[in-house]
């Protein structure tokens, strides 16, 4: 059962999912070209897609369900876990069958473990509010859940339309790099 000091939570968040799915629509149309299958890394925009797309649903379902008066949150939060759980082993088995799980889409397979992570959060507090409705404690991970599944969404939808992308990894690897270029050219440096 969602208390009611949640409830405004959830009216707010299924408004959000709903227009974040339509935005993803308008951005998968943008970049309908890089998800033909002829395009080079098209599984991996599709797997990008199809996770934004999932983590939205989930945001979006486990909402609506949370508004219907009644126990229907935990049976709902649980089926949209095991689906989203269904479409990461699909999304790595995709990955792993098209030969692009490397080195160089590691970050695209830490997105699917955080959304594994995720569900997994979900499938046990759904289960809790299942066998204990007035469990509010279970409700309020959830709505954190729902949280996170918006910003998964948001950050797979930002690469998608390639979004530039400024890390403090990679920020601090070219600083690096530079200063080791510097350092080998000493021709470059001036005269003391």
């Amino acid at each position: 059962m969602v208390p009611e000091s949640i409830h405004d939570f959830f009216v707010a968040s299924a408004s959000v999912a709903g227009a974040l799915i339509g935005l993803l629509f308008v951005a998968i149309s943008v970049a309908s070209g890089r998800l033909t299958p002829s395009a080079a890394g098209a599984q991996l925009h599709r797997v990008r897609a199809a996770g934004a797309l999932t983590a939205f649903t989930n945001a979006l379902a486990v909402s609506l369900f949370a508004l219907i008066p009644g126990h229907k949150i935990g049976p709902a939060a649980l089926a949209v876990a095991v689906g989203g759980l269904v479409f990461v082993t699909a999304a790595l088995l995709l990955l792993i069958r098209s030969r692009q799980l490397h080195r160089d889409t590691l970050h695209d397979a830490l997105f699917l473990l955080a959304l594994v992570g995720t569900f997994v959060v979900q499938l046990i507090q759904a289960a809790d509010i299942i066998a204990q409705p007035y469990d509010t404690d279970a409700v309020n991970t959830i709505a954190i859940v729902v949280i996170v599944c918006f910003l998964i969404g948001i950050a797979r939808a930002w690469e998608l339309i390639g979004g530039p992308s400024i890390g403090l990894t990679h920020e601090l690897t070219a600083l690096v790099r530079g200063r080791q270029r510097g350092a080998r050219n000493p021709a470059d440096e001036e005269p003391p």
